[in-house]
């Protein structure tokens, strides 16, 4: 079957509900195809909250937010575009606020911000509290107000629609997507004027990662194998707290509140390492720093982890500012907040890179301005490149929605100036139908389960591109990956039906997961130096004279890339040593 708009947003998370939301109030017919329904998106379990230089509490202004996400890029990020975001930040918490979010308050009535790690007053002078939030469940509150929006406005939603494929034209412009509907086992095509990747991060290619089981980057390898390079994969954040051995995510705004993190002497290390901000450090430094703990043997009881205290804080903050993070504690872990440190150890978060896009979220192909006709990429699976080197905390849900915005309201004035839809090709399910029926045939003489070869996959991430990384580890993955790369083509699918097959999900994500690996272990082999989040033990100083570009990617998506380099666009703040 074949389903026309002007405009199909893929995935129903922040980024995709805001781009639909502004593309259908500015008069697009526009339809949302997600492999899940849109409340289950992952930024459902955004905790801590979103930035913004409102002042409510404190003085603030928004070129010390600029300056913050920056020097929390290591001068990696485009400042045009962060001065972008930051700017508009304050009108987009109001508007937020106008369309249902129920932000907490402080008692003045006014919008509650706390504090979060790498955010200062007056260009680095001392902590400042800029995180708007709703108590600890910030991206459920926003998520589920724009998913209200959404509907009010008519959008049309194609829920449990998993997208396996672009439509190109032979002149390179995008005409649509091919889908696969789970609940039939049906393939569609949707036929677009423009296409709007949403489709998240891939913290799943890691075996601990806080990221939803649907994390598996599938939009950045689509792009990849339609030709379209991807930016700055080398650098992947570990947040610093996720529960020991489950990943599972304690929000920085648990150290906002007061939290602090302390190693096997009870020391609160992170004097040491950051005296004016401690333990609320940029995520890249503070993960690097429980690591080094770990490896000098003042892990708690000689182990992997460290622990997060917050037994000084009070129960009233406990129970109205961080009630998740106290049941998750409770639930996974049988410990009480209130009376017990918290097991904690780095887990894999988030993608810095992603597809190249501008401010506006027209993915381009290398120069800035060569677009993709037709195609658009917002939220964690876009690079624009406002995170750099590494993301500062609450700027993910900030970047969602002031990007999502600006996708949306740039699809629907190209529509209403006349963009129309782009012939598609023949037979354009054609790639997609071949593929799924590979996948069903293959046999267990031939192949082996899906999730031993993903679990290796996981394993060899985790293990060689982490938080530290050399030359040695990064070989290995990108041997393993070799190794992986031709079991993924042949595992075994055991459900055979067409109904609710997401084992046959499963395999096609796996083989996704291979190619957007290599991508991270190959542009993390190819930067020798070490910046932000990308800590290279064998190279530990930062390169500004190499290294200060942004790293293209380009694949076969066989084992065959080469890279190609992007300028940092640099307005106000001159890089400088980043000390906290």
């Amino acid at each position: 079957m074949t389903f026309s708009h002007d405009v199909v947003v893929v995935g129903a998370g922040g980024a995709g509900l805001m781009a639909a939301l502004y593309a259908r109030e500015g008069g697009a017919d526009v339809g949302v195809v997600s492999k899940l329904h849109p409340l289950r998106s992952h930024t459902g379990a955004a905790q801590g909250g979103i930035a913004a230089a409102l002042g409510n509490e404190e003085e603030d202004h928004w070129l010390w937010h600029a300056f913050d996400t920056v020097k929390g890029s290591d001068y990696l990020g485009d400042q045009d575009a962060i001065e972008a975001l930051c700017k508009d930040a304050p009108r987009t918490i109001v508007e937020l606020e106008h369309y249902g979010v129920p932000f907490s308050r402080n008692e003045k009535g006014k919008i509650s911000q706390r504090r979060f790690g790498g955010h200062t007053r007056n260009f680095g002078e001392a902590p400042v509290k800029r995180a708007c939030h709703a108590a600890d469940r910030t991206g459920h509150t926003i998520l589920h107000t724009l998913y209200d929006q959404c509907t009010k406005q008519g959008v049309r939603f194609y829920d449990e629609f998993q997208v396996l494929d672009l439509i190109m034209t032979e002149d390179g412009e995008c005409a649509g997507v091919v889908a696969y509907e789970i609940l039939t086992g049906e393939i569609h095509t949707f036929h677009a004027k423009q296409v709007c990747f949403a489709t998240g991060g891939y913290g799943r290619a890691f075996k601990t990662t806080s990221n939803a089981h649907a994390g598996t980057g599938d939009g950045m390898a689509i792009a990849l194998r339609n030709g379209i390079p991807l930016e700055d994969m080398e650098f992947v954040q570990f947040h610093p707290t996720g529960l020991y051995r489950l990943g599972i995510l304690i929000t920085e705004g648990a150290r906002g509140e007061g939290g602090i993190l302390r190693n096997a002497e009870g020391e609160r290390f992170m004097e040491r390492y950051a005296p004016t901000v401690k333990d609320l450090a940029p995520r890249d430094l503070i993960s690097q720093c429980i690591y080094k703990e770990i490896r000098e043997g003042r892990g708690i009881q000689g182990k992997d982890y460290v622990h997060l205290d917050l037994t000084h804080v009070g129960e009233e903050v406990l129970d109205k500012k961080l009630p998740e993070i106290s049941e998750f504690s409770r639930t996974y872990m049988g410990i009480n907040p209130k009376e017990e440190p918290i097991p904690v150890v780095p887990t894999c978060h988030y993608a810095m890179g992603g597809i190249p896009t501008d401010e506006d979220g027209h993915v381009e192909r290398a120069e800035r301005g060569s677009w993709v006709p037709g195609l658009f990429a917002v939220g964690e699976c876009a690079c624009v490149s406002i995170h750099g080197a590494n993301r500062l905390g609450t700027n993910a849900l900030l970047e969602l929605v002031v990007f999502g915005r600006r996708a949306g309201m740039q699809m629907a004035k190209e529509v209403r100036e006349g963009k129309d839809f782009s012939p598609l090709p023949d037979e354009p399910e054609q790639w997609t139908r071949d593929t799924l029926d590979r996948l069903l045939s293959n046999t267990r003489d031939e192949g082996e389960p899906i999730v031993k070869v993903r679990t290796d996959l996981q394993e060899t991430m985790m293990e060689n591109v982490s938080v530290f990384r050399n030359d040695d580890t990064l070989t290995t993955a990108l041997d393993d990956i070799q190794e992986i790369r031709p079991r993924a083509h042949n595992v075994v699918v055991e459900d055979k039906g067409k109904r609710f097959n997401t084992d046959l999900m499963d395999a096609f994500e796996v083989e996704c997961m291979v190619d957007y690996a290599e991508s991270i272990a190959a542009c993390a082999r190819y930067r020798t130096e070490s910046r932000g989040a990308h800590s290279r033990e064998d190279h530990q100083n930062r390169n500004d004279d190499e290294w200060l570009h942004h790293t293209l990617y380009e694949s076969d998506c066989g084992g065959e890339y080469e890279f190609d380099d992007k300028n940092v666009v640099i307005t106000r703040f001159e890089p400088k040593e980043r000390k906290y």
